[in-house]
């Protein structure tokens, strides 16, 4: 039986560090069917890749839920799926409760179409389902035979949004309610104090239980730093950075319970100057503020996906019954004619068939300077059409579109992790474990030292705080999610973190030539007539044998034939020969059009003609030789026209110190006429489509660092064996597929804004990997005491905590610059 692997993504909730990222990431990968498993600690997501025979998604929830996390599915793609899915957001008056909610999903199950859905009891639901199998009315019918009342809700529904929001209320409320008992446990204890303010008597003897009464609800709403600490760590055996904080504020927690069991015993030696209710209560206020502005600036950093996701239009004007009709996006399916008026949205992808406009691509492909449509044109959904009115056919919808297919590549590069991660990820596996191991060696050394135990508990308190590695594992995933975000503004899609890393390592640069360099839109410039054959009867002839051919050099001969007036008729047959040419038959007549190489093949001696085709070649044009019943006939020139920034964009490359080479299959004069004109440093001509992997792998032998610029189906073996794959977004989807990075605007400028854009990012990781390291290395010997014996100064456990949760903030901080990040050509 065929594997069929599945890809899901699952929002998780109580995530605290990095180190419960690779806690449940090893839970998910362990499970029987799981091809692959990536938790991202920014994104607070779980991409697992699944043999859906093996196992259900379903069992991915209950794992994180086990290890004590909360989880939801976000959402899920069938690799290879092909029918077009759309979404019907509804508001379902009367599902207000778990069993109501229950009874519809049961009933929406046995529709065939419906492909998944998301029904909360806040009378909220949103619906996958195939438009073509299954109609929005039979979709609301089925709920009103329930006895509910369906209606169509203009709020966008994100299940993953509401529980984000959820969260930020939640983090809020708690970190008022912390900051609510503290500040006056911090005023009493604390400052009063330092300004030598004393306490009336009556206080003085009431101040543990009015401590107790203060701290008592600050621990309880810093409740789940215990659950997931304590939890995790007896489940799993793996210690987080909850199980430190959880360690650290219990254990002050505990001894001043003790001390004021002691006090109110009336025991000598203890006074409320022993307590440190204050400090455990003080370190989970700052720890949820800290989580509270955390979660704040994650949110920003998803920002670009937000943007995109908003773009997309909410109706489409459709023609049904020769009449117009408004209908929701969700019911558009392919083949509908669709009529955009100015002013208006595209609503989905399609091409044009009647009228003509100027279309805004702006917040697609970056490019600012609307893009002149007409009939036959490509027009993409969320586009805004500014002048003219036209009418087009949808040709993708639902999570087909552009738009949709975007989105889905930014967030998966969002969710990936690049290989520089691996460091930070392997030194908070260890880290916790080490962290507690030196906080019960100084608290020992101290203790035996002569110290008192308060002493050496406040050193304890203070390494086991101080020393959190939320700042490390946010250092890498927060710049990736800018820096694939900030490329998708700008028309870049970077599939992976690891593209993103790649780009900056590369050295050399190989382009295709056709369509790539070029503009792919070659004109016929000129036929030599060399037999008896008159000039239209060698056009007429190439014409009918590249009727068939999907080459751009094709297209131009039968363009060119077509404008003069030439009737080109089918060929009897047809016959591609890859990287040579073509044979046809015409007839009795066989016709044979291509280069040197075709008429080797065929034994057709070509040294009468290699002058001519040599000046021809010089001047940068492509040669096609016309053989007719075995013999040569003519030459048909072709050039094709430099695109307007590739000599521009090779001298940028060149600026950066990265050596560019020209690969095509056309012959050498010509691709060194073109190399000349672009300043390329070197030429790699004649190559057939299936020698120029091999030509990358040659120089991938030779140490060097190789990124592939393409746009052809020729060019999908090579993009796959170079170190980095660069498509230009105009090209084949099978060449979209192989790359690592694609370029949605044919401006060969955006490869060096995507190789600067990848050493921004990797400039900013470094940065935050730096500052995360070395706040902790510099750190816990401070909060260990290190500097006490020569200064007489410890470091207060209420401090580690407010520098150990602004750590976080400023490494987020740092990646959140990212976004006025500004292209430099």
């Amino acid at each position: 039986m065929a594997v069929k692997v599945e890809k899901c993504s699952i929002g998780i909730q109580g995530m605290h560090c990095a180190s419960c990222a690779n806690k449940i990431e090893k839970a998910l990968s362990a499970q029987k069917g799981v091809k692959k498993a990536v938790v991202n600690f920014a994104t607070e997501k779980a991409i697992v890749e699944y043999d859906t025979a093996a196992v259900r998604k379903e069992v991915f929830g209950k794992t994180i839920e086990d290890l004590g996390y909360k989880s939801f599915l976000a959402g899920s793609e069938g690799a290879g799926k092909s029918e077009g899915v759309s979404v019907l957001q509804l508001k379902i008056i009367g599902m207000d409760n778990p069993h109501c909610a229950t009874t519809i999903a049961y009933a929406l199950e046995d529709l065939k179409g419906v492909r998944g859905k998301v029904l909360s009891i806040n009378e909220r639901a949103k619906i996958n389902y195939n438009p073509q199998l299954v109609s929005v009315e039979k979709i609301k019918q089925t709920i009103k035979d329930l006895g509910y009342t369906p209606l169509d809700d203009e709020t966008v529904f994100d299940a993953e949004k509401l529980v984000r929001e959820q969260e930020m209320r939640s983090l809020k409320l708690k970190m008022f309610v912390a900051m609510g008992f503290s500040i006056p446990l911090f005023i009493l204890t604390m400052v009063l104090p330092l300004f030598g303010i004393e306490l009336p008597s009556f206080l003085v003897n009431y101040m543990p239980l009015i401590e107790f009464i203060l701290a008592t609800p600050v621990m309880i709403t810093g409740g789940s730093f215990f659950k997931y600490g304590i939890w995790g760590l007896r489940k799993t055996k793996t210690a987080t950075m909850d199980t430190l904080v959880a360690l650290g504020t219990g254990t002050a927690y505990v001894y001043s319970l003790v001390i004021t069991f002691f006090i109110l015993l009336g025991r000598e030696g203890y006074s409320f100057m022993d307590l440190y209710f204050e400090v455990a209560a003080l370190l989970i206020a700052f720890i949820l503020l800290g989580k509270y502005l955390e979660a704040k600036a994650k949110g920003k950093t998803s920002e670009a996906i937000k943007k995109l996701m908003g773009l997309q239009a909410k109706t489409a004007l459709v023609i049904r019954g020769k009449k117009e009709v408004e209908v929701p996006i969700e019911e558009v399916v392919v083949g509908d004619l669709v009529i955009v008026k100015p002013g208006q949205k595209i609503p989905v992808d399609g091409v044009i068939i009647d009228g003509h406009s100027a279309v805004d691509e702006s917040m697609i492909t970056g490019e600012s300077i609307p893009v002149e449509k007409k009939k036959g044109d490509k027009v993409i959904g969320a586009t805004i059409n500014k002048v003219g009115s036209f009418t087009f056919k949808a040709t993708k919808v639902g999570a087909e579109t552009a738009l949709a297919q975007i989105v889905k590549l930014v967030e998966e590069a969002q969710g990936s992790k690049a290989p520089i991660q691996k460091l930070a990820d392997t030194v908070s596996a260890y880290f916790v474990p080490i962290v507690l191991v030196l906080a019960l060696f100084s608290f020992l050394t101290w203790y035996f030292a002569g110290e008192s135990v308060s002493f050496a508990l406040t050193v304890f308190v203070a390494v086991l705080i101080i020393a959190c590695p939320c700042a490390m594992g946010l250092a890498t995933p927060t710049a990736i999610m800018m820096g694939t975000g900030k490329g998708a503004e700008m028309g870049i899609l970077i599939k992976s973190a690891e593209a993103l890393q790649k780009a900056q390592e590369i050295d050399t640069i190989v382009f295709d030539k056709t369509g790539t360099l070029t503009k792919g839109k070659p004109d016929v410039t000129d036929i030599v007539v060399l037999s008896k054959l008159r000039r239209e009867e060698i056009l007429r002839y190439a014409a009918i044998a590249e009727k068939r051919s999907e080459h751009p050099l094709g297209e131009a001969i039968v363009r060119k034939a077509v404008d003069e007036g030439i009737k080109v008729s089918d060929p009897t047959s047809f016959k591609a020969v890859m990287g040579k040419g073509l044979e046809a038959k015409l007839g009795k007549v066989t016709v044979d059009l291509g280069n040197r190489l075709l008429m080797k093949e065929k034994r057709i001696d070509t040294i009468s003609v290699e002058k001519e085709m040599q000046r021809l070649e010089n001047e940068g044009k492509t040669v096609m030789i016309l053989a007719v019943d075995g013999k040569i006939s003519g030459l048909i020139a072709v050039a094709d026209t430099l695109k307007e920034n590739s000599a521009q964009a090779v001298k940028a490359l060149h600026a950066l110190g990265k050596k560019v080479i020209i690969i095509t299959g056309d012959n050498k004069r010509t691709a060194q006429a073109i190399a000349r004109s672009v300043g390329a440093d070197a030429v790699l001509a004649e190559v057939l489509p299936a020698e120029k992997s091999k030509e990358i792998e040659r120089m991938q032998d030779r140490g060097k660092k190789v990124a592939m610029v393409g746009d052809g189906i020729n060019d999908a073996p090579a993009l796959a064996q170079a170190d980095l794959g660069i498509a230009i977004g105009s090209g084949t989807d099978v060449a979209i597929e192989s790359a690592d990075i694609v370029l949605i605007k044919e401006d060969l400028r955006d490869v060096v804004v995507a190789i600067d854009l990848s050493k921004y990012t990797m400039r900013k990781i470094k940065q935050n990997l730096f500052w995360a390291f070395a706040y902790n290395t510099a750190g816990i010997p401070i909060a260990a005491g290190i500097l006490y014996p020569f200064t007489g100064w410890l470091l207060s456990p209420v401090i580690a905590g407010a520098a150990m949760a602004f750590s976080s903030v400023s490494v987020l901080s740092n990646s959140l610059l990212m976004k006025y990040y500004k292209k430099r050509i």
